[in-house]
């Protein structure tokens, strides 16, 4: 992990899933703080506030990236890379061609992968991985997207739609700066 990212995620404040829960979904037991989680004072079960999996993609063409406007909370309005969460026993390339092929159209496949990195989300955080892919066809706006665009390296947003994405999209600019 470079220094900037390292940065950047110990800035983020850690805001777990767990943080409202009193009761023991199982047992409806009381529930204490333990060490990273939460346990059961009845049963003993232990839940722990892990990150959510997630798969994005980086479509290039002619120097561009496809960027997708999000239609849905959080951070409607915002850009976003095409991608989204894995199902509970989903690989993280099949997660990939179905969130990407559910928003875009597109089939892609996986060429690269480009990094991992770990994001805040909603009050969440996303262990999120992120490949180059490569595609044929026009990408069509559909799911929970509102709008699709090509912006190249030195046109991105000022803002994304979740800070993991702009050191993603940092790196992808990286490679196209001249020496």
């Amino acid at each position: 992990m470079e220094q900037d990212d390292a940065h950047q995620m110990s800035t983020i404040g850690v805001v777990g899933i767990l943080d409202d829960w009193s009761f023991c979904p199982r047992c409806g037991g009381t529930l204490t703080s333990a060490e990273e989680g939460l346990v059961c004072g009845g049963c003993g079960e232990h839940y722990y506030a892990n990150s959510i999996p997630g798969a994005q993609g980086i479509l290039e063409r002619d120097g561009r990236v496809l960027l997708a406007r999000r239609a849905l909370e959080p951070r409607r309005g915002h850009w976003d890379l095409p991608g989204g969460f894995l199902r509970e026993t989903e690989a993280a390339t099949d997660g990939l061609r179905r969130e990407f092929l559910e928003e875009t159209g597109l089939e892609v496949e996986p060429v690269e992968l480009m990094r991992i990195d770990v994001e805040p989300y909603a009050g969440r955080h996303v262990f999120s991985v992120t490949w180059i892919v490569r595609a044929d066809g026009d990408p069509v706006a559909a799911d929970d997207v509102d709008e699709l665009r090509w912006s190249a390296h030195d046109d991105l947003p000022a803002e994304m739609a979740f800070p993991g994405q702009e050191l993603v999209l940092r790196a992808w600019a990286a490679r196209h700066e001249q020496p």
